[in-house]
């Protein structure tokens, strides 16, 4: 299992630590270093700063919002940061939901989620091969566009630079189960947003007969503290925010995977207080044995003894949230 630095997006700004962090996870042997975007940052960009000053480790966005560029836009941004780093590009790709797609990107939330991403890599991947121009008769994503509002002048094109890998690793962020086993087949990997190494029964018919070299790749926020209850309170928050805030209450992925994870009822209490405005109490009422299993955080004997449990699964990467130099160098030394 390898160890990879998953440091999320912005909030009201950059954070000054970040780039110090990634020099620390390469100095200390991490396989990978990971960007997201919400409604803010770009992946793109913090990883590009990243990667001109670093040598080794490997750059990742997890996840690049699909709705925020069509599938040749992303390619460029991948095939670019590919070259300008010496192919350490590792693109993780997620659909998100409808508030942000539609509320945020003021594009339609797809009707066939699993049509849309399966077109979207499909272009990717043509994109990345060059071995002909890009055509594709999709539903959601048409090369060249012939609907009605067209031109009709379009073209089939393929790009100007060649990719340096028509390998580059495609991962998929899917919540879903037919979306996760949809990923085992049109993805080299895929990235869970929660992942408990006790209950990965969850998505054991999802993960039949995998390919070989399939990455399993989940985020758990890691901190190395004395006090278990302290430091698991910027997961509830996060928990909280997500399962609360991050989706209508008729339709949120991250609630609908934290029910099918055992904690129904209280998913929806968490989505209650927080569409009542009372988002302190949602954080409070995410149970510290969830958060607690998602995530890996107390004293070092305590996070060693977890690990296992991690091991023994089919993770192959596990993306940590560390906010310190000294939870990286625990975890390197525990993993080593």
């Amino acid at each position: 299992m390898r160890l990879g630095l998953a440091l999320g997006y912005w909030g009201r700004g950059p954070d000054p630590g970040h780039l110090e962090l990634a020099r620390e996870a390469e100095r200390l042997g991490y396989h990978s270093v990971w960007t997201a975007e919400a409604w803010g940052s770009d992946a793109f960009t913090p990883l590009t700063w990243i990667a001109a000053h670093t040598s080794r480790i490997r750059l990742g966005t997890a996840v690049a919002q699909m709705a925020a560029r069509t599938p040749t836009a992303t390619a460029m941004h991948a095939l670019t940061l590919d070259h300008l780093s010496g192919g350490r590009m590792m693109l993780g790709l997620g659909l998100s939901g409808p508030q942000v797609v539609e509320g945020w990107y003021g594009r339609p939330f797809p009707k066939s989620p699993l049509t849309a991403t399966r077109e979207y890599v499909e272009v990717i991947r043509q994109v990345l091969r060059r071995e002909a121009p890009v055509e594709l008769a999709g539903r959601f994503h048409s090369h060249p566009y012939t609907g009605a509002d067209g031109s009709g002048l379009g073209k089939p094109l393929k790009p100007i630079t060649h990719p340096l890998r028509a390998s580059l690793p495609v991962l998929l962020g899917a919540e879903g189960p037919k979306n996760i086993s949809q990923t085992t087949r049109i993805a080299d990997g895929w990235l869970p947003l929660y992942w408990s190494p006790l209950r990965t029964d969850v998505y054991g018919a999802s993960l039949t007969d995998l390919p070989d070299g399939f990455l399993i790749a989940p985020m758990a926020r890691a901190k190395v503290c004395d006090d278990v209850a302290e430091g698991l309170l910027p997961v509830k928050a996060m928990l909280g925010f997500y399962i609360g805030g991050m989706g209508h209450a008729a339709r949120n992925f991250h609630a609908d995977l934290m029910a099918r994870m055992g904690y129904a009822s209280e998913a929806r209490h968490i989505q209650q207080l927080f569409a009542d405005g009372r988002r302190e109490e949602a954080v409070l009422a995410v149970p510290d044995a969830f958060a607690d299993e998602i995530s890996l955080v107390g004293p070092r004997q305590r996070i060693a003894e977890r690990l296992e449990l991690w091991r023994k699964g089919p993770v192959t990467d596990l993306l940590v949230t560390a906010p310190d130099p000294h939870t990286l160098r625990v975890l390197a030394e525990l993993v080593s």
